[in-house]
């Protein structure tokens, strides 16, 4: 055994998480560097399951109370109104469970769904502060791309970085933790301190951790192999032992380290040890009563939660936090960057501290309607570039396959599915009889217009997440929506019965249609993320695109949650066309209406955000 085959840890009456464990540091505000450790794919996974699990559960009780509900219906006929409402809210509830539910739980528990906390597991943004709403849309709206192969995708991307971040943590700047804390043993007794009568340890730090070493997995060797490295060690230690070790080596060893153990506990520094890396001995005598202290603090906190907590517990946190990380900057500058199990402990009690103090908080629905009312119209006008390539993808191909059908509309037969093509052919008698595009009886219109709306923007979150894709997925989903169109169109107005489907689409269609271009200038700002990140590494590029990419789904999605309820309850209504265009009309108005708020500068915002301890709480802020 060498030097080499441990890694080097100096103080004895601390235990910390598996030495295979990734580490990440950060700087907090107090210009400390700490220590994040980051969850491994395994219990990533592991959470995931059980956020499955939680998932399918909650599917089969909605699916038992649609079928309750539903029970002794025999056609859509003799349904009363309830009924088709019910159905309606459940498509709607399986759409949020299945796009929604890891965004509305890392948003309101700070990080975790309920599979993440049952495995102490937390997602945090880059530099260790809480996830926001839009980061957790970010990196799970990318799932899409993430999970593609059984999740191969994601594995591949996190076994390739030092923070096994997926491909939606890389966009969203977030990454997972785990917060099982570190464990330090009482203080060493008196008579454990005298038991070294010794002024230094005798041994250096990197002959103290192979000692240990040994003595950890020695229970778990060979006897074979152990004979062979006591041998090596009594050799190595010789000088440290007494002249009878040749008869009882391994007893001698465990008597050395023992005292070696001992006395480093008591706060003795190694021989070695010089100038300020002597201080670390001290620090840890001195401080681990504080730091024991500290911790079951962090636990009460975490427990309670800091809503709970009077001011002057908040306070008192406080100041003990601030302690705790003078404690650690003396750590870092005495170990003078060895790795040893007190700074890991304190870095990591530290890391636990400001990852509570440093939450948002005060999430409510005002926060919420400014979100929506301000920065999501402002980013749209900001992203107007993007939004129009998008749309120039997106109407181009439809201009074209408009002109291809209405040339050749036997063409038609290779775009479109059979089921148009008949409503085009039969479209001048479905006029005569008074019916329009397409014939859906008004009793099942709630259902209808669900399911439209869970489809559209399934499909706009796709667009985006196509991004990933360096754009061409993205593109390509615009191009064949475009083509559908236009080729719809194309075949309607073959047959001379174009203003059936333009009565039919003129509700929507203006809503709809934007939201499509702006998901795909959503989709672009990723892209160019990927391909022109400028001055900015191409992960800053990903993450401040992805920040906008974020908002431009949010209004994607608002437009489209109209548009889809105007297709379902509205569209299908026989109204004279002009009444259709009027519909049209007034959506485009209120639609740029809404594009125009939000003028306030992103400046005064800025000056607006606390930055600094909060007067009620004395708790810091991001």
């Amino acid at each position: 055994m060498t030097d080499s085959d441990v890694n080097t840890r100096s103080q004895a009456p601390f235990a910390t998480t598996s030495t295979l464990d990734i580490s990440v540091e950060v700087e907090t505000p107090e210009q400390i560097a700490l220590l994040y450790s980051v969850a491994g794919i395994g219990s990533r996974g592991a959470a995931a399951a059980l956020d499955a699990l939680i998932c399918t559960g909650t599917l089969v009780i909605l699916t038992l109370i649609l079928i309750f509900a539903v029970a002794g219906v025999k056609s859509t006929k003799t349904a009363p109104p309830s009924v088709a409402w019910v159905m309606a809210a459940y498509g709607i509830a399986e759409f949020v469970l299945t796009w929604g539910y890891y965004v509305l739980f890392e948003g309101i528990w700070d990080g975790q769904t309920p599979g993440k906390r049952i495995m102490k597991l937390r997602v945090v943004r880059d530099g260790g502060f809480s996830v926001t709403f839009g980061a957790s849309a970010v990196r799970n709206l990318l799932r899409v791309v993430d999970a593609f192969g059984v999740y191969l995708v994601a594995i591949v991307v996190a076994l390739t970085n030092d923070s096994r971040k997926r491909l939606g943590d890389i966009v969203a700047g977030t990454f997972v933790i785990k917060e099982e804390r570190a464990q330090a043993s009482a203080l060493p007794t008196q008579q454990a301190t005298a038991r070294g009568r010794n002024l230094f340890a005798r041994l250096t730090d990197d002959e103290y951790s192979v000692l240990e070493r040994y003595m950890e997995r020695r229970s778990t060797l060979h006897p074979a192999r152990r004979d062979v490295i006591i041998a090596q060690l009594a050799t190595r230690f010789a000088k440290y032992l007494p002249p009878a070790t040749e008869a009882a080596p391994r007893a001698s060893l465990v008597r050395l380290y023992e005292a070696e153990r001992d006395v480093r506990a008591g706060g003795v520094a190694s021989r070695s040890d010089t100038g300020a890396q002597r201080e670390q001995h001290a620090i840890v005598a001195l401080g681990l009563k504080r730091w024991n202290d500290f911790a079951a603090a962090l636990d009460s906190a975490y427990t309670r939660d800091l809503s709970q907590m009077a001011p002057e517990e908040i306070s008192a946190l406080v100041a003990r936090y601030r302690e705790i990380t003078t404690d650690l900057a003396r750590l870092q500058t005495a170990t003078r960057g060895r790795n040893s199990e007190s700074l890991f402990y304190v870095s990591r009690l530290v890391a636990r501290g400001h990852n509570l103090l440093y939450r948002r908080r005060g999430r409510t629905i005002t926060t919420f309607m400014n979100y929506l009312m301000e920065t999501v119209p402002s980013e749209v006008r900001r992203s107007w570039r993007p939004i129009a390539l998008a749309a120039l993808v997106l109407f181009g191909p439809a201009a074209a396959a408009y002109t291809v059908v209405v040339r050749d509309p036997s063409v038609a037969s290779k775009l479109l599915p059979d089921e148009m093509i008949s409503r085009a052919t039969q479209g001048s008698e479905r006029e005569k009889r008074g019916e329009g595009y397409v014939s859906i009886p008004e009793e099942i219109r709630p259902v209808v217009a669900s399911r439209i709306i869970s489809n559209n923007v399934t499909v706009t979150y796709v667009a985006f997440a196509m991004g990933l894709t360096a754009g061409i997925g993205t593109i390509l989903m615009l191009v064949f929506n475009g083509v559908a169109i236009g080729s719809g169109v194309g075949l309607f107005a073959s047959h001379g019965v174009a203003r059936l489907i333009i009565a039919f689409i003129a509700p929507h269609g203006v809503l709809e249609l934007s939201a499509i271009c702006i998901a795909g200038g959503g989709g672009l700002l990723i892209a160019k993320g990927i391909l022109l990140p400028g001055d900015r590494t191409r992960r800053d590029a990903l993450v401040e695109n992805g920040k906008r990419a974020i908002n431009l789904i949010a209004a994607s999605s608002f437009l489209l949650l109209v548009a889809g309820a105007l297709e379902g309850l509205v569209s299908p209504q026989v109204l004279p066309l002009s009444w259709k265009l009027g519909i049209s009309g007034t959506t485009a108005v209120l639609m740029l209406m809404y594009l125009s708020l939000g003028r306030r500068t992103s400046g005064s915002r800025r000056n607006s955000r606390v930055a600094s301890l909060t007067p009620d709480h004395g708790v810091p802020s991001e």
